[in-house]
């Protein structure tokens, strides 16, 4: 049996997520935080989890400043971004590169998927969103400010001008309706802040009130729950109740909730967590400036892509010479990230400790 033909054609020509395990001394590949935390007390095996996740969207909520049904938890982001897709469906349009996972799911889910080259400065192409938003009307739109790999907040004014285009507050633009108007296409904006945290930029969060098309998805992985997977999305009820009818029942197991509740009720250490790594980020930038033939890109993220600039050989180019370093470096037991095929000759390193960021940034300029 030919178990290839028994599959959709949508997905015989996916590329799976590659989730890999590689032995290292250091690893700084995945935009974890170094930090961690214990759990705190034994939890009942037999019993299944709240299936609703009360006592997290509570505290959530608190923290938020919001009513907690306009709150839905899941494995981490992923889990959210393929609700949002199943319950609205597609077009589903992002800027490229971004978070890999937008378009993953969109072809799994067999939805067709509009990618927008990002500006010459990582920026949102405005006119060609707009642009694009008009001709083909996608139902869901994801932006990720800060951006997944290339580190930079989108501008806010770009990000609100899209939101409000797709609102059902937009003016009529022109058309062949009435009076040579038309109502806008109506579109869900989801604003992705995975890396919110250490921006300094102010949340979408507040917009909500106002905006009944805006979601804002986050998630408590990139702060030192990644082992746990709990992502969180807040919208108006009506976003919630629909995308909750395709959630799997008890999707968000005990442990993840138990711990994840008593990480909430210690901000403090949680705050001073990313404190320490928006200084080490800032510290590990200033260092690899100094380095030649390389160059960092400011982040908002926790996290730095930098680009690797051909050796002055006719021979070699920036696509050889960073595998080449991502090669020596692993040899060194340093992991970081290998962004060929995604963003041409860079690479990206997560912050780590003061010891991991030292140790990187030792063997970045002895191997170069």
């Amino acid at each position: 049996m030919d178990i290839k033909k028994l599959v959709k054609p949508n997905i015989r020509s996916l590329r799976a997520y590659q989730a890999k395990e590689i032995p290292c001394r250091i690893k700084l590949d995945a935009n974890e935080s170094p930090y961690g935390f214990k759990a705190f007390k034994s939890l009942k095996t037999n019993r299944y989890p709240d299936p609703e996740a009360r006592a997290l969207k509570k505290l959530i909520a608190r923290d938020l400043k919001v009513k907690p049904e306009q709150i839905l938890v899941g494995n981490g982001s992923d889990e959210l971004i393929y609700y949002l897709i199943m319950t609205f469906g597609g077009p589903v349009l992002y800027p490229a590169p971004t978070f890999s996972m937008y378009g993953i799911i969109s072809q799994a889910l067999g939805e067709k998927k509009i990618e927008i080259p990002l500006d010459k400065n990582f920026d949102l192409d405005e006119r060609a969103i707009l642009k694009e938003i008009k001709k083909k009307k996608p139902k869901l739109i994801f932006l990720s400010s800060p951006n997944n790999p290339t580190g930079n907040s989108f501008s806010s004014k770009r990000i609100l001008k899209i939101i409000k285009f797709t609102s059902s507050l937009a003016p009529p633009v022109k058309g062949r309706g009435p009076n040579g108007t038309l109502r806008p296409p109506s579109s869900i904006v989801v604003v992705d802040e995975a890396y919110q945290a250490f921006s300094g930029k102010k949340s979408f969060l507040p917009l909500l009130k106002k905006y009944k098309n805006l979601v804002v998805l986050n998630t408590f992985s990139k702060i030192g729950l990644a082992g746990l997977r709990v992502g969180y999305m807040t919208a108006n009820t009506e976003i919630i109740e629909q995308s909750n009818k395709v959630r799997l029942p008890f999707n968000l197991n005990s442990l993840s909730q138990e711990i994840t509740v008593k990480t909430l009720k210690n901000r403090k250490l949680l705050r001073s967590y990313i404190r320490t790594i928006v200084a080490e980020r800032k510290k590990l930038l200033s260092g690899m400036k100094k380095i030649k033939d390389i160059r960092p890109y400011p982040s908002d993220a926790n996290f730095i892509l930098f680009k690797i600039y051909p050796v002055r050989n006719k021979n070699s180019n920036g696509a050889e010479n960073a595998d080449a370093l991502h090669k020596k470096l692993l040899k060194q037991g340093v992991l970081i990230r290998n962004m060929q095929g995604i963003v041409d000759n860079c690479l990206r390193v997560t912050v780590g400790t003061p010891e991991e960021n030292t140790i990187f940034l030792k063997n970045l300029k002895k191997l170069l």
